[in-house]
């Protein structure tokens, strides 16, 4: 009998559920949209959406599952009780408000930590944990822990990706001690490797959703580096470019850098490194300016290989986290010129120039050189886009087939920890 894996990609905007057969075939999709989703109730949309979209497949496929995995929103944190009951509204990926929490962390691990942000998981645990109407909590949980967890009933788990802006030292595969300074360790979730075993479905869900009790939970991953394994890469040089609202940058590494002044860090990949970075130039700027049909007429009209003459640096609003982090920094989109196709030419170019300059940024702090791109993203689609890209980087860029987080959580589902390359497991 054919088995499935279910991948489930918890967006910012709603839940893609994906069910792969061994052939990486897709089964069954089903998807919900959130709609405009506030921490107030984002616990119970999540625990709703998440029931709701997998009884939503069929039920030949439910009762064929074979493994589940979750991806969600870098540094989405909850607290809750032993009962996976939030005790407080979710602080979503984007809450700033930990300002006083993140300078104690710079204080005491340096500015150049990646858990050393307003907005990482570690600076909203320990906001949280200062909180006197929260009683105490039995967990500090990312988006993608929680959800794992109403699924096995097996709480207090976490993945080497979810929990790096936690604080997690990924590389001894251990809480720093630095990081029990702050918080309460026995409070923090137990890391394991992405696609590892949690544990069979819980029996009570399992009898509910119509799938088989024998069917596995693993550990989850991020949304963008769910994104990532969609594509496919696998080899050191080779990089996804997520092409959506902001610009995302993930290069295959052989060596692990980190640069908190410029926005880069490295996720946990085996033997390798995710390296990376995300802009906030992208789609939104073009937005701003042109509707689909504008830019599918335009489009066709830009010569690629010549230079517009322009030097944008579009952003949508001041601010930028990478190839620079400065949230002081102006946007550059003057001069403006008469023809609408000229204009337009000059923004893809200038998103081109933002994203070359990310991957010699990677490159000047010891990444692997980058040697190949795959696109992702509503930007893929765009072919002249593509060649002044592939110009300015000086290397192929190629179209990922499958873009879909989901599908790259299902490959989590299916192939657990061996879409990792690993000498030796840790």
């Amino acid at each position: 009998m054919i088995r499935y894996a279910l991948g489930l990609d918890f967006g910012t905007g709603g839940v893609r559920a994906m069910a792969l057969a061994p052939t990486e075939e897709i089964e069954a999709a089903e998807r919900i949209d959130f709609g405009d989703l506030s921490g107030a109730d984002a616990a119970q949309v999540w625990r709703d959406s998440l029931f709701e979209v997998i009884a939503k497949l069929p039920q030949g496929v439910r009762k064929r599952l074979a493994a589940i995995a979750i991806d969600g929103t870098s540094a989405s944190v909850l607290a809750c009780d032993a009962e996976l009951q939030a005790l407080h509204p979710p602080l979503l990926y984007n809450d700033a408000r930990a300002t006083v929490e993140a300078a104690r962390i710079r204080e005491i691990a340096g500015p150049e930590h990646t858990a050393a942000s307003t907005t990482s998981g570690l600076a909203k645990v320990l906001w949280l944990q200062a909180q006197p109407n929260i009683e105490a909590p039995r967990f500090f949980l990312n988006q993608a822990d929680w959800l794992a967890a109403l699924l096995s009933g097996r709480p207090g788990l976490s993945d080497y990706h979810n929990a790096l802006k936690m604080g997690f030292d990924v590389e001894a595969r251990r809480w720093p001690a630095w990081v029990g300074q702050l918080a309460r360790l026995e409070r923090m979730p137990r890391v394991v490797a992405p696609g590892s075993e949690i544990g069979p479905i819980e029996r009570n869900q399992a009898n509910k959703l119509g799938i088989a009790s024998d069917c596995l939970i693993r550990a989850g991953t991020t949304d963008s580096i769910a994104a990532f394994l969609a594509a496919g890469v696998s080899r050191p040089g080779e990089a996804v470019t997520s092409l959506g609202t902001t610009l995302v940058l993930k290069l295959l590494s052989e060596r692990r850098v980190e640069a908190a002044r410029y926005g880069v860090y490295s996720h946990w990949f085996g033997d390798l490194w995710l390296a990376g970075g995300a802009s906030n130039a992208g789609g939104s700027v073009l937005r701003q300016f042109f509707g689909d049909v504008e830019l599918a007429a335009l489009s066709p009209e830009i010569d690629p290989q010549a230079d517009s003459g322009l030097d944008y640096y579009p952003l949508p609003r001041p601010g930028e986290r990478f190839p620079v982090n400065d949230p002081a920094l102006p946007p550059r989109l003057e001069p403006r010129p008469a023809s609408d196709r000229q204009f337009l030419h000059g923004l893809l170019e200038g998103l081109a120039r933002i994203e070359a300059q990310g991957y010699q940024r990677l490159a000047e702090l010891g990444a692997t050189p980058l040697t190949r791109v795959i696109s992702a993203g509503g930007g893929a689609r765009n072919p002249t886009y593509g060649r002044i890209r592939q110009r300015l980087l000086r290397v192929e860029v190629a179209t990922a087939k499958q873009q879909e987080a989901a599908f790259g959580a299902g490959r989590l589902a299916l192939h657990g920890t061996a879409l990792f390359p690993l000498q030796s497991k840790p």
